[in-house]
């Protein structure tokens, strides 16, 4: 991008304030500038959640470089693999060859073979209207010990229709086999992290011996067929909604979307409607008179009073927040989307508490925070907000005078704050303890500087990494 010496950068374009701002895109489209913060992961990243697999991609070498890296850089090179597609593969018109014969090379050559392939075909698949049926029957003949997953690497679908993410968050579970339902186990679908032993769906699921399994802790083959054993599925990612829906169609199961949220009255009716569906998916379920407690029977969760929990967990957090604003105080506080799926929700919250709360990053606005976004061009029209992808956000200043508490890897970059909450996509926090965890996390980032330009290049958050 070409800089004009001397004078500054004008920020139209790239910031504006809430009062400002369009909903849903408050930035125009356009030429776009990818910033070094690469903690949130990608589709290498959730491929590798599934075990006894390996991912082969056919594209161009220019798109390959990518998902290489990211395989080597999470040291798992070993499960990955690829096949070149050349410039004369598309003059020839035999891309569908080209894919067959370059992932039957692969598997020839792989002394040990795996249970699934995560097949990732790209772009140039769908412009040259590969018969990709015709490719999956084939390798599916070649090797019927092998499970073949139709994944997508295909960017040019990034915002219309189903994205890659999306798509591969439903691809993961659809080798699952249906089996026999077990009461006592709730499946949790499509996140890239195990929710916190500490947040409230765990423990009141443990309050009345159920099991909450996960992708995330699942080593073998049949501990990832077990997932399939669930009595009901709940997604919390909001990427994830539409892959566990197509599995609870499939395998004929209740599903709950459980987004994860800072609004109390949010989280409390999201917990009233699981204890609901948990309640009518046992027998022998024994309730009070207000049919607000699940008591301890045989085959019953063991909830206590729901309005109670909700008493006993606000003040908790009112609690947190209150220390947390205490050591804080009037310290501008930036956050951004990267850090949680619901920024202004988060915003919300701190600002309704007394935080500093001065920008936010974000590129475009969820449809689940309308009423958030409503909230703060009311009651906060000032807000800063600033694009992460704008190209200005390439040249504009990142250094700012005083100290910023950050929220995020990304509002940590563009500040260049060292005091920030490293963590991405919602991390493990859900429900009134994903708000006091994070009361917590920015006591801890405002006490103790950390290495900004180290961390934040490192892919995949919470993947073990060679760099």
């Amino acid at each position: 991008m070409l800089k004009r010496v001397g004078g500054e950068i004008n920020p139209e374009g790239a910031v504006t304030t809430i009062d400002e701002a369009e909903f849903p895109v408050p930035f125009p489209p356009g030429l776009e500038f990818n910033s070094p913060v690469h903690g949130n992961w990608n589709i290498v990243h959730t491929g590798m959640l599934m075990p006894e697999a390996i991912q082969i991609y056919v594209c161009a070498d220019n798109c390959m470089r990518g998902v290489v890296l990211t395989a080597a850089e999470m040291n798992a090179a070993d499960r990955f693999s690829f096949v070149i597609v050349e410039e004369e593969n598309l003059l020839n018109g035999n891309l569908e060859d080209v894919t067959i014969e370059g992932v039957t090379d692969v598997l020839n050559k792989t002394e040990k073979k795996p249970k699934v392939v995560l097949l990732f075909t790209v772009c140039l698949h769908h412009f040259l209207g590969c018969d990709l049926d015709r490719v999956y029957e084939e390798l599916e003949n070649r090797f019927p010990e092998i499970i073949f997953v139709r994944c997508f690497m295909d960017p040019i679908m990034q915002k219309h229709g189903l994205t890659p993410d999306q798509k591969l968050r439903k691809a993961l579970y659809d080798p699952l086999e249906k089996r026999s339902s077990d009461e006592k186990v709730v499946t949790l679908v499509g996140n890239d992290f195990a929710l916190d032993e500490t947040c409230d769906i765990k423990r009141l699921l443990r309050s009345g011996g159920y099991t909450l399994k996960e992708l995330t802790a699942c080593t073998n083959w049949e501990e990832y067929q077990e997932l399939g054993s669930g009595k009901m599925l709940i997604s919390c990612y909001p990427p994830a909604k539409y892959g566990a829906e197509m599995l609870a169609e499939r395998l004929q199961r209740t599903h709950l979307y459980l987004p994860g949220s800072f609004d109390y009255e949010e989280i409390k009716e999201e917990i009233r409607t699981f204890a609901e569906a948990v309640k009518n998916s046992v027998s022998n379920v024994e309730k009070n008179d207000k049919g607000a407690i699940l008591r301890n029977t045989e085959n019953s969760m063991s909830f206590e009073d729901l309005e109670v929990f909700f008493q006993q967990e606000i003040v908790l957090c009112e609690d947190a927040l209150k220390h947390a604003k205490s050591i804080i105080g009037d310290t501008p506080v930036a956050l951004d989307y990267l850090y949680h799926p619901r920024p202004l929700g988060l915003a919300k919250l701190l600002l309704t508490h007394d935080f500093n709360v001065t920008t936010i990053y974000l590129d475009s606005i969820s449809a689940e925070e309308k009423e958030a976004f409503d909230w703060l061009k009311t009651y906060c029209p000032n807000l800063e907000l600033r694009a992460t992808i704008h190209p200005k956000m390439r040249v504009l200043p990142r250094e700012n005078e005083g100290k910023i508490l950050a929220i995020g890897q990304k509002a940590a970059w563009f500040t260049g704050s060292r005091n920030f909450v490293n963590m991405v996509q919602g991390g493990g926090l859900w429900g009134f303890d994903g708000i006091r965890r994070t009361a917590e996390m920015m006591t801890e980032a405002f006490l103790e500087e950390k290495d900004t330009e180290d961390l934040v290049v490192r892919k995949g958050w919470g993947c073990e990494s060679c760099i």
